[in-house]
């Protein structure tokens, strides 16, 4: 694969980015890929929020996607935590990002709870949830399993397209992790008390992962404000799958809490 993207260092090793410009008095909006996802993998969804918004994008492949530094396999069952508290807040810094909002997508918006909920990092105003997970759940389990089967049938090979020589750690690293005895333990309710910026949560009704327990759990927790949309004719991709409606939705809440 080749990088066509830029690419920054953190604690010496490359992260791959993109960056949009945008309206430099508004705060970037970061984008957190899902747990198979990249910088490719967000297709032309950056581009299209930034037409919606005019904020400044900042898209980025965690270590071991994409083309980004590889991350040697075991991950451990709080790699999402990790992320989120450790490494997040030293990637907005290598990229200068001083005023933001985390939009997050699956693992990428538990890395956002995560980090909004143990780090209050200053910098971070806002969160923007799709298809957010808080603990692990039998039917989103199941889902990765039988995915597990068809990564041997050819799924390997399609996402070798984006992810070059870090498809093993990609899809191993989030996939081993999920469906290993001790994730079952995994959960991140006691951090969303200290959430209080505002959070925007969307998920669609037949999300495949988890189920609307996941939306409940985090608006009966944060300390803020936060908004729940749920889209019909949706699965896991809200910004695929019902892609006017996501993007309109952002657009408000930037709005409506002056972001």
């Amino acid at each position: 694969m080749t990088n066509k993207y830029q690419s920054l260092l953190v604690d010496g090793r490359a992260v791959e980015f993109r960056a949009i410009p945008g309206d430099l008095n508004l705060p970037v909006l970061v984008l957190l890929h899902e747990g198979l996802g990249c910088v490719s993998l967000w297709r032309d969804f950056p581009d299209q929020l930034s037409e919606a918004t005019d904020h400044p994008i900042f898209v980025y492949s965690r270590f071991g996607y994409g083309g980004s530094a590889p991350a040697p396999l075991p991950w451990p069952t709080d790699y999402m935590q990790r992320e989120g508290i450790e490494v997040l807040p030293k990637l907005l810094s290598a990229a200068g990002i001083e005023d933001c909002v985390l939009v997050g997508h699956s693992d990428g918006a538990s890395i956002a709870l995560a980090n909004a909920g143990a780090v209050q990092d200053e910098r971070v105003r806002g969160l923007i949830l799709m298809a957010p997970h808080v603990f692990a759940e039998e039917c989103g389990l199941n889902s990765i399993q039988e995915i597990r089967h068809q990564y041997a049938a050819g799924l390997r090979e399609r996402l070798a397209k984006y992810h070059g020589d870090n498809v093993d750690y990609a899809f191993r690293g989030w996939s081993e992790s999920w469906t290993s005895p001790a994730f079952g333990a995994w959960n991140l309710e006691s951090l969303l008390p200290a959430i209080d910026v505002p959070v925007l949560q969307i998920q669609g009704v037949d999300d495949q992962y988890g189920t609307l327990a996941q939306l409940r759990a985090i608006a009966a927790g944060v300390s803020g404000s936060c908004q729940t949309e749920v889209l019909e004719h949706c699965r896991h991709a809200p910004q695929f799958e019902q892609t006017e409606r996501t993007l309109s939705l952002m657009a408000d809440f930037l709005d409506a809490h002056d972001l």
